[in-house]
């Protein structure tokens, strides 16, 4: 009957569209897809000693985004997540930098932006913390370059050309006279070890005349902190939690910053205590507006884009720690 064969020509295109669905859902495409992720409190995350261990809705909250291999649907039609953004694999993995190394070096930066926040928030609080200048810690070794194969995620460069280095500036001063494709010698701290190694260099792809080897560093320091504060963020990664750890160890510590309210922060935290801009903040603003907080604090550079996701929701622009701790204090 052509009713039947009607149903049946239904049943075939449906199955044919989820079939077709279902492949492009699991084809992985050449983008990245950012998603906003859930905002979380940092008391459970931050241990201070004699800290109040009962727990509540209130208080300093972190966000975070979600970060994985588009499929080719996602792809196509990346409005299936609310707020969603596309990244061009060549963008968020640069010169062939792999997804593990794109991780250890965001699980390093959380690590670093620990140290910062615990610094700043016992500084603030009149303790006296001990910060000596090691040198420049390599985060990221790009593939092909020079430092292929050399340096490591981790190592600490502590010497250049026999000058002694204790900083990222340090290091910019002692390959200033370095000439693209003459040699330079490092010398790092791997572990326990002390190791030289003697690379070439090549032009930057920025800037012609300056000589590269091809590794992102950060300063590295040591701390020696008055108090034993531990922070564990997990499988997090990235500085951008820098400032919600560092106002919640001064909540813990005895200042109430929160009173009673659901304060999602974000920003990274220098030692001098500046709150400079971070990534996917439209993302964030979503996660901090699917919270139902109170306030969202954010670093000055990101504020317009964060009122444009983050609905009713109040955005509070700062540039430093002071700036944050007066913007939580309530009259």
């Amino acid at each position: 009957m052509p009713g039947s064969w009607l149903v049946r020509i239904v049943v075939l295109l449906a199955l044919v569209l989820a079939a077709t669905v279902g492949v492009l859902w699991l084809v992985p495409s050449d983008h990245y897809i950012v998603l906003p992720d859930r905002a979380r409190p940092t008391d459970p995350l931050v241990k201070v000693p004699g800290e109040d261990q009962r727990q509540s809705e209130e208080g300093i909250y972190m966000v975070d985004v979600r970060v994985g291999r588009a499929s080719l649907f996602e792809r196509l039609f990346p409005s299936i997540h609310e707020g969603s953004t596309l990244v061009p694999e060549e963008v968020l993995n640069p010169e062939g930098v792999s997804d593990r190394q794109r991780r250890t070096s965001s699980l390093n930066a959380m690590s670093h932006s620990q140290q910062i926040a615990v610094a700043v928030a016992l500084r603030e609080l009149g303790r006296e913390v001990v910060v000596t200048p090691l040198g420049a810690e390599v985060v990221l070794v790009q593939p092909g370059f020079p430092a292929d194969g050399e340096l490591e995620i981790g190592d600490v460069i502590v010497e250049a050309d026999g000058e002694p280095i204790r900083s990222i500036a340090a290091l910019q001063r002692a390959m200033a006279d370095v000439r693209p494709g003459e040699q330079v010698t490092l010398v790092v701290r791997r572990g326990e070890r002390r190791v030289e190694l003697r690379l070439e260099t090549r032009a930057s792809q920025r800037e012609a005349d300056r000589a590269v080897v091809g590794v992102q560093v950060e300063d590295a320091e040591e701390f020696d902190f008055p108090l034993p504060v531990r922070i564990d963020a997990g499988s997090i990664g990235g500085p951008s939690a820098g400032l919600a750890f560092a106002l919640d160890i001064v909540d813990e510590l005895g200042r109430d910053l929160d009173e009673g309210r659901r304060i999602v922060v974000t920003g990274e935290l220098t030692l001098e205590g500046r709150v400079i801009a971070i990534g996917g903040i439209r993302q964030k603003a979503i996660g901090a507006k699917q919270a139902e907080a109170d306030l969202f604090l954010v670093p000055d550079a990101n504020a317009a884009e964060a009122r444009r996701y983050a609905g009713d929701l109040e955005v509070v622009a700062v540039s430093n720690f002071d700036e944050a701790l007066s913007a939580l204090a309530i009259d």
